[in-house]
């Protein structure tokens, strides 16, 4: 593995930020200390420092030489509502919000990088180091973007790293193409007419509507679509009722949808809306739909995914590059940025969570989990890759 050696060096102090951060966590939009320390960092490295984008994001803009060239590398800044349940020193000390997807280590890795390319700038064109709020439901991509991000800083390419649980520390996985799902969710009110549970007849029973509805939506996936055509809907809400001796009024059926083709998303909202209305007319109810696509999904573009796997490769070898990582239903914000710039979205692996102090909870560490920390051991090995990044991306 051929690590920067200067970053190898800073790694005391880039897992001292990096606990620091995991101390602190803070959820969507409220990352305001967060964006401080990030400030300050890019700073006191003589880095051009832009703040307010996205609310809370924080952008440092690097350059060297004179070609007018940019490369946008983004780490993600906010933490999750989960209380954490480890007991190491450095957990979370704000009750009910922890850091449990690893976007402490996130920004440490790049502050890494930034701190070592303002120190040997051996690149030619101007590096944007885009620090983001909100990855956790908040689209904090888009909203970075609606402040401008592209038009004041076009990027010729954007990357982004994300720590993967359950793949070894020193390999990275990579495909080019879809790697995460849309997120969409949906509502589904049925509305129909209460009654005595004695006399159901006198009334239009919404829960029996709701489990007909539940039961047809589930023949969307295994019918209406194509069977090579990835995609989940999993009802996670069903509530209806306050009592046992009286039919309700209303029923509600939730969950969410993903997909890798918009095309498919488009499939499944409309075949749910008809599913849901035309099985509530039928017994006399109504069905109103609501599905809301909040993240489309993370589709890598070919060329830029081959370059920055082959930069992975040079730096770890070509056993440790999946460069057909098997790609996952969560959903991930990046995917706002890779429609507006071409780009990839890549994995660095965090181990087995065998790198846990003592104290940490019970359970394994996995994203969004109680018990997850990220393994410190990425950090030389993340920020490197960046560095190795931006100075084949923008070599002289």
């Amino acid at each position: 593995m051929k690590l920067v050696d200067s970053i190898l060096a800073q790694q005391p102090q880039l897992q001292e930020i990096r606990r620091d951060l995991h101390a602190h966590p803070e959820l969507r939009y409220e990352e305001t200390r967060t964006s401080e320390v990030v400030a300050r960092e890019l700073a006191a490295c003589g880095i051009e420092v832009h703040r307010g984008l996205g609310g809370t994001g924080v952008v440092g803009v690097l350059r060297a030489g004179s070609s007018p060239r940019l490369l946008g590398l983004r780490a993600d800044m906010d933490a999750l509502p989960i209380a954490e349940v480890n007991e190491f020193a450095h957990r979370s000390r704000h009750a009910g919000k922890m850091h449990a997807c690893g976007h402490d280590g996130h920004t440490a890795m790049l502050l890494g990088a930034a701190r070592h390319l303002v120190a040997t700038r051996q690149f030619d064109g101007g590096v944007v180091f885009i620090f983001q709020p909100a990855e956790e439901g908040g689209a904090g991509a888009q909203k970075m973007i609606d402040d401008g991000l592209f038009e004041r800083w076009p990027c010729a390419a954007v990357y982004a790293m994300h720590n993967w649980p359950g793949l070894k520390v020193g390999q990275f996985g990579f495909n080019p193409g879809p790697l995460m799902a849309s997120g969409n969710l949906f509502e589904i009110r049925i509305k129909g007419k209460g009654a005595h549970a004695a006399l159901p007849h006198l009334g239009v029973d919404p829960v029996m509507v709701a489990v007909q509805v539940a039961q047809g939506l589930q023949t969307i996936v295994t019918r209406a679509k194509k069977p090579i055509d990835a995609a989940v809907l999993s009802i996670t809400v069903l509530r209806a009722g306050d009592t046992h001796n009286v039919v309700p009024d209303e029923a509600l059926l939730g969950g969410t949808v993903r997909t890798f083709d918009e095309r498919v998303t488009d499939l499944i909202e409309s075949r749910m809306r008809e599913v849901a209305t035309l099985t509530a007319a039928a017994h006399g109810a109504q069905a109103e739909v609501s599905f809301n696509r909040y993240y489309p999904p993370t589709v890598n573009h070919p060329a830029e995914t081959t370059f920055v796997a082959d930069v992975a490769a040079a730096m770890v070898g070509e056993a440790n590059v999946v460069r057909q990582h098997e790609p996952a239903m969560t959903a991930e914000d990046f995917s706002f940025m890779l429609k507006a710039r071409p780009g990839s979205y890549f994995v660095i692996g965090n181990g087995d969570g065998a790198h846990r102090e003592m104290g940490h909870g019970i359970g394994p560490c996995m994203l969004h989990n109680p018990s997850y920390d990220f393994n410190d051991e990425l950090l030389p090995i993340g920020a490197s890759l960046w560095v190795n990044l931006v100075e084949r991306f923008l070599a002289r």
